[in-house]
């Protein structure tokens, strides 16, 4: 997949999502049968997936049993959870001690690797040699909020590659800089984003907020200035997204990104129940809409509140206005009837942008 795209599945079945998004994003096409493949989830806490702090384990079951279909053999399970918890309880706790005896996985604890110094532009970090020697990363982190950080997704997650004592100086040192230093050194093949219900507050869970959304994507940057608007936030309250893209790990979000939603989430509660929503849904006349053509709209919108240029009109959205004439503006193809209106189902986030600038 190209690096400035992120691919979206609405489901409430990580299995099926790990399986779909495995097969839509296509980077296993270019990896050796033969490559060490290692899956990084989530497991900061000994708290299972449904408390909104850690990856599902049926996501990266999906995962695991579509590599091994396409005969990829040489897989592992890589996590350090935070200082403080156990690796090993984590693993018992959260359904990935049951995982990798059911697919023959090793389970790597970071906590217990020993670790390498690796040079970044500002300064050396130490990285567990059980990561530096893969082939392939696969990155799964979950979707949620943090106290300090105020988002945790694709570039924090890598925190679980490194020894307990470099997390402790992560800490010590702000977590922004490292955190963005830390992805100069590693750089992973995929990004599997685990948003079925992270919780928006809290890295450690609690207060789960139900997405039914899974992500994938190449470029960590680009993912987590995306999910920060999901969120509800600014690209801008999140020091390490910017101070990443300096360093040139990717690329923010910008009106070249392109966010593809695969199916349209039908009767799933979706990402419009978000803080973001709360925040520009006086923009939104809203009737039955899917999360998807939903989700398209509101990104199109978080973009133009980045760029200071909210439409001035409302726009309508929704299966309940399938059919009827509409005088005023709308987003996909049940808004026809409308004055004006953005086609498709969904319609992608390009042109929605492109609408919503034309008609101020």
């Amino acid at each position: 997949m190209e690096e400035n795209t992120i691919l979206g599945w609405f489901t409430d079945d990580p299995f099926e999502a790990g399986q779909k998004l495995m097969e839509e994003s296509g980077q296993w096409k270019f990896w050796n049968k033969d490559d060490l493949i290692g899956l990084k989830p989530n497991l900061v806490v000994s708290k299972k997936a449904s408390s909104g702090a850690t990856t599902h384990p049926e996501f990266v079951a999906g995962v695991i049993e579509f590599l091994q279909d396409k005969g990829f053999s040489n897989l592992k399970i890589v996590e350090g959870s935070w200082v403080g918890d156990s690796t090993a309880r984590a693993f018992k706790v959260c359904g990935y001690t049951d995982l990798s005896k059911k697919y023959g996985i090793p389970l790597v604890d970071t906590q217990k690797d020993d670790s390498v110094s690796c040079e970044a532009t500002n300064g050396d970090y130490r990285i567990c040699r059980s990561v530096l020697e893969l082939d392939r990363l696969i990155n799964m982190p979950v979707l949620k909020g943090h106290c300090q950080t105020s988002v945790t997704c694709a570039l924090k997650n890598l925190k679980g590659c490194i020894p307990d004592s470099e997390k402790r100086r992560f800490h010590r040192e702000g977590l922004h800089q490292p955190i963005a230093d830390l992805n100069e050194i590693l750089r992973p093949d995929l990004i599997l984003v685990d948003g079925l219900q992270g919780d928006p507050d809290f890295e450690e869970g609690g207060n789960p907020l139900r997405m039914n959304l899974f992500l994938a994507g190449v470029d960590p940057v680009l993912m987590d200035s995306y999910v920060t608007g999901l969120l509800g936030l600014k690209t801008e309250h999140v020091p390490y997204i910017g101070k990443a893209a300096v360093l040139g790990v990717g690329v923010p979000l910008n009106e070249n990104s392109v966010i593809t939603y695969l199916n349209k989430g039908e009767g799933l509660p979706g990402i419009e129940r978000t803080a973001q929503a709360s925040r520009l849904g006086h923009f939104i006349r809203e009737k039955s809409a899917c999360s998807a053509c939903y989700a398209s709209l509101m990104q199109a919108l978080s973009v133009m509140e980045q760029d200071g240029r909210l439409p001035e009109h409302a726009i309508h959205i929704g299966q309940g206005y399938k059919g009827k004439t509409l005088d005023g503006y709308g987003v996909g193809v049940c808004l026809n009837g409308a004055s004006e209106s953005v086609p498709g189902c969904p319609p992608k986030v390009e042109d929605i942008l492109a609408f919503l600038k034309k008609i101020g």
